[in-house]
């Protein structure tokens, strides 16, 4: 598969994880300072419970491109350290979106020099 095309699945997989796949009490339930956790017996998922999934889809969106597992760890990890970064207020959307982007381009370079 030329570069090019293997980029544009992970910025299209990247794309439909990060907006299309994240229902709204997602967005809200992964940030743990969000005011939705303030009530003690709430029945809402805790916070990390919902980073962890979206996390996962990620994972999962990188696996299925790449067809490689430990791509799709890597992925569930650094996403999920990323966005709780820009829940806590250290990083911001921006930068969010940058090193999300920046694992794309790297798996993308690794995939293609292992063809090689």
């Amino acid at each position: 598969m030329p570069l090019t095309e293997l980029l544009f699945q992970l910025l299209f997989g990247h794309a439909l994880a990060d907006f299309v796949l994240q229902p709204e009490a997602m967005g809200y339930g992964k940030n743990r300072n969000d005011k939705i956790h303030d009530k003690e017996h709430s029945l809402f998922p805790v916070w990390w419970y919902w980073l962890t999934a979206h996390s996962l889809v990620h994972g999962g969106v990188v696996y299925l491109i790449t067809n490689s597992l430990l791509l799709g760890i890597i992925e569930t990890t650094i996403h999920w350290v990323t966005d709780f970064s820009k829940c806590e207020g250290w990083i911001g959307f921006h930068m969010d979106q940058s090193i999300h982007i920046a694992c794309k381009l790297v798996y993308g370079y690794i995939i293609f020099a292992a063809i090689l």
